[in-house]
């Protein structure tokens, strides 16, 4: 299997939003972050009502227009094209940012290039490329309540982006609490990372084989399919 490849119909995206929806609870106020975390909000169940947050000035987007029903003026900070729940608002900008540093989310959720055991995460630049700006990540990352980081377990070239120590520049410093890849689900704790899950159909060797940190383990571990 490749890299982020999932055996069966679902994409390993959608399994990884899907597993995270699962953390989400009635009357969170949320930031998701861009690429896998957007996918969240469609997973999220009929019985919980969450507000997610948007840095460009919105509070209360829902899961994503069906195809050929999006409104342009309607997006999220990625630019993506969004819905709108029963209560929504907006405003502008520093509002939006106002609300992330008062410390007001219950949670954000974020993608990740590296992800240290110790919780450090490591997303916003890739040295010797261009990019537009760190965005809100390090703001997020800082104040939320709780932090989520999406990934995929694996680069590109095959190597663990669950890592001992951060290679690439920091985004914010024991940060994450927990994180959800393509392979596992882990748990960031005061004695390092302990592995809660591991996604079907891998192995709790595959997993620890492909994991550059090292993963703690206390009693049996869970399945997620």
């Amino acid at each position: 299997m490749g890299v982020g490849e999932v055996k069966g119909a679902e994409n390993y995206r959608e399994r990884i939003a899907r597993r995270a929806a699962q953390e989400i609870t009635d009357g969170m106020m949320i930031n998701l972050g861009i690429g896998i975390p957007t996918l969240v909000a469609d997973y999220l169940s009929a019985d919980k009502f969450v507000l997610f947050h948007a840095e460009n000035g919105i509070l209360g987007t829902g899961p994503s227009p069906a195809p050929g029903e999006e409104d342009p003026m309607l997006c999220n900070a990625g630019g993506f094209p969004v819905t709108l729940v029963k209560g929504a608002s907006f405003f502008d900008s520093a509002t939006a940012f106002a609300i992330i540093r008062r410390g007001l989310l219950d949670m954000t959720i974020l993608g990740a290039l590296e992800v240290s055991e110790a919780g450090d995460i490591a997303n916003w630049i890739v040295p010797g490329k261009r990019v537009p700006g760190m965005g809100g990540a390090m703001e997020l990352a800082q104040k939320a309540k709780r932090v989520m980081v999406l990934t995929t377990h694996l680069d590109k070239h095959g190597r663990s982006k669950i890592v001992r120590a951060c290679k690439l520049p920091l985004t914010a410093r024991r940060a994450a609490n927990l994180i959800i890849t393509d392979m596992a689900v882990m748990e960031v704790t005061g004695d390092g990372l302990l592995l809660r899950e591991v996604m079907h159909p891998y192995t709790v060797s595959e997993v620890l084989a492909a994991t550059e940190a090292k993963l703690h383990i206390a009693g049996e571990v869970g399945v997620f399919r």
